[in-house]
């Protein structure tokens, strides 16, 4: 038996013909909006930083879509346990950041290049301002939130109104100003590495300083940072004014001290014992961090 293949499969009742479209309006049509496959908000090659844009990237890009001038801000000396924390801010042009060749992060500087750089950015800069945070606050208020403030008050200090603000690391909130936290910053962004410079160079000049008050912690080599020679100096000397309370390692070494004094002072005999409320009194009166440096703030005109 023969089958004919352009007969139909099987056979029954045609289907419905299909609706009629309605005839069209004299209105225009509406758009049907299609989400595309990549981010959902509009992409400008020319607003984005190329990476072989060098420092001067973010400020080019900023500076391109009306975000300017640019303003960035960094901090010297949080991870020291002795002397102060100091924060930067810093306006730079994007025109003027390629006549400085030598602006780069301030760890990456030899000593004499920071200061060459430091020299570099106070002539150029538009403007800047530092504030210095003493230990004794840092003891009270906390190392990061010293650090927040600080940056605030840095950024208000300025005269400038700035269109933006970067940031090394984390974001600040309540700078009145749209701002961007860059990892790294201080490595990628002019702006950042400005103000590291210059919060650097003051904190280091200002250790120099510490030093040849208090010579037998070494702060003109190691600038208050936890180095074995500092720890070691720590366990022969105790605390001085200058260090941070709040710190581990500085309350170990006021603890230390503490014990050897009064044991050095004690009356040595049958059943003579340190008190813990002769260490906590003689901590209180002697070993108190005061006298630390308080805060200070330098102005772009001072």
């Amino acid at each position: 038996m023969t089958r004919d293949c352009d007969a139909p499969a099987a056979s029954g009742p045609a289907p419905p013909a299909p609706p009629a479209l309605p005839a069209p309006s004299a209105s225009p049509a509406k758009t049907v909006q299609v989400a595309p496959d990549g981010p959902l908000y509009p992409r400008y090659p020319g607003y984005t930083p190329r990476r072989d844009g060098g420092l001067a990237a973010y400020e080019t890009v900023l500076a391109r879509a009306g975000f300017t001038p640019v303003a960035g801000i960094d901090e010297a000396g949080r991870g020291a346990c002795a002397g102060p924390l100091v924060v930067a801010a810093v306006v730079l042009e994007p025109a003027s950041i390629r006549r400085m060749p030598g602006l780069a992060d301030s760890k990456l500087l030899s000593p004499q290049a920071r200061e060459d750089a430091y020299a570099e950015v106070l002539r150029r800069a538009v403007d800047w301002h530092v504030v210095v945070i003493g230990s004794d606050q840092i003891d009270a208020a906390g190392l990061h939130v010293c650090n927040v403030s600080g940056m605030r008050r840095a950024f208000a200090g300025l005269r400038t109104r700035a269109g933006y603000v970067l940031t090394d690391g984390f974001p600040i909130r309540g700078l009145g100003a749209p701002a961007l936290a860059v990892w790294k910053g201080d490595r990628v962004t002019a702006s950042v590495a400005a103000a590291s410079i210059l919060a650097k160079v003051s904190r280091d000049r200002m250790m120099r300083d510490l030093h040849e008050r208090y010579p037998q912690y070494g702060f003109e080599r190691h600038k208050g940072y936890v180095t074995d020679e500092h720890v070691r100096a720590l366990e022969q000397h105790g605390p001085c004014p200058v260090h941070r309370y709040s710190f581990v390692n500085v309350v170990a070494a006021a603890g230390r001290a503490a014990v050897s004094t009064v044991t050095a002072s004690a009356t040595v005999g049958a059943g003579t014992a340190v008190e813990a409320e002769d260490i906590e009194a003689l901590m209180a009166s002697g070993l108190s961090p005061a006298g630390a440096p308080g805060q200070d703030e330098r102005r772009m005109d001072s």
